[in-house]
């Protein structure tokens, strides 16, 4: 076994056992911790195949930014943990179908009869100046320009869309809400109101209060 193989593998057994400790662990921020190891041990195994730039992305994007936005809703949200553990055993059935399910599809796909060396062959090599990122920017906005600029849209939609679930709006009974056009609208009439009353005399009201006593 080379030292290239046994990092290969290393990396992939650490990749595996993230991810099934990222399913199985019940506190959410030990799984979302479990999910960044999982995320930088594929890094490794991207870099291993020589696609730097993609396991670079992964490292940066995903764990640097994805994983601290993840973590900070999760502590923002204070989910009870005492109910995700009683609902746990409820759901266990469905899981355990929904996993034998995405493991069977994988399987088909990534089979040693479909995935391996035999039927896609040994990766090519490329020199030292080989350029990753170019290799991957050109087919992306020449070839694929069009699918490109559809992901772009469909994650600004995505966003937009989260966006307005949040915005959850409360009734005027809890909330008090500020009408800008209702203020643009409003006349000087409307704001101001002239009230007529009659003077009052400081010597009127010591006299009043000795009538009284």
């Amino acid at each position: 076994m080379t030292f290239e193989l046994f990092i290969f593998y290393l990396l992939a057994t650490v990749a595996s056992i993230s991810g099934l400790m990222m399913v199985s662990v019940k506190n959410p921020v030990k799984a979302a911790l479990w999910l960044a190891v999982a995320f930088i041990a594929t890094a490794g195994v991207w870099i291993m195949a020589q696609a730097e730039f993609l396991g670079l992305v992964l490292i940066l994007v995903y764990v640097g930014a994805l994983m601290v936005l993840f973590l900070f809703v999760v502590m923002m949200l204070d989910i009870n943990i005492s109910e995700v553990k009683e609902r746990f055993t409820q759901y266990l059935p469905l899981g355990v179908m929904a996993a034998a399910a995405i493991f069977a599809m994988m399987y088909l796909v990534i089979g040693p009869e479909h995935f391996g060396i035999e039927v896609t062959g040994v990766p090519v090599t490329h020199s030292a100046d080989y350029s990753n990122t170019k290799a991957i920017a050109l087919p992306l906005y020449t070839t694929h320009a069009y699918a490109f600029v559809l992901a772009a849209v469909l994650l600004l939609l995505g966003i937009v869309s989260a966006i307005a679930l949040t915005l959850r709006r409360r009734p005027t009974t809890e909330v008090l809400y500020q009408s800008v056009d209702k203020q643009v609208k409003t006349l000087a009439v409307d704001r101001f109101r002239m009230v007529k009353m009659a003077s009052v005399n400081e010597k009127n009201i010591q006299s009043k209060e000795e009538d009284d006593k």
